[in-house]
């Protein structure tokens, strides 16, 4: 095996990586572009490697071995809801999943206002999923989205007034 007739191999079918003996980032990578199933088969998985395949696939991900911090971080900033996939949390991980799709909210494990309060600006729909809906949380996502009234616990006058400013239609929420 050669590394151009491996790397021909792979470029014609992704899957010929699982009989590639001296695989190189070069080789697998070019795997994963044909199939991002093929992430399993790659016998050192490098932060670098990883790192250069989950800005191609976020969805990746679920088959890295060893997911880093900045491994996670690229994840979730391509794909919000990737978060479901990261073993460890940190409220610097949740923040950049939240500030990419709001409704990556409700696979946070632990909620604080900060990360309730990034989703409900990404989306007001994001109330959903808040555990603990405080009014500045709850305002926030009204005037992100006023239909997002629909989801706030404990309406006061000021939330609703700012929800059917926002979009008039909220009134049927009230």
């Amino acid at each position: 095996q050669t590394e151009q007739i491996c790397l021909n191999a792979v470029t014609q079918n992704g899957s010929a990586l699982q009989f590639v003996n001296d695989q190189t980032e070069e080789i697998c990578f070019s795997a994963i572009k044909q199939n991002i199933n093929m992430m399993q088969y790659v016998k050192e998985q490098t932060e670098q490697l990883c790192l250069k395949v989950i800005q191609q696939h976020c969805f990746a991900l679920k088959y890295i071995k060893k997911q880093t911090k900045q491994i996670c971080i690229a994840a979730v900033m391509k794909g919000g809801c990737q978060l479901e996939i990261v073993e460890e949390q940190t409220e610097q991980i949740c923040l950049k999943a939240v500030k990419q799709n709001g409704l990556a909210l409700q696979f946070v494990k632990e909620q604080t206002e900060d990360i309730c309060l990034e989703a409900v600006n990404q989306t007001g729909f994001a109330l959903q999923y808040v555990n603990i809906q405080t009014e500045k949380i709850c305002y926030n996502a009204v005037n992100n989205n006023g239909n997002a009234l629909q989801y706030v616990k404990n309406q006061t006058k000021q939330i609703c007034e700012k929800a059917v400013q926002q979009n008039r239609n909220a009134v049927k929420y009230i």
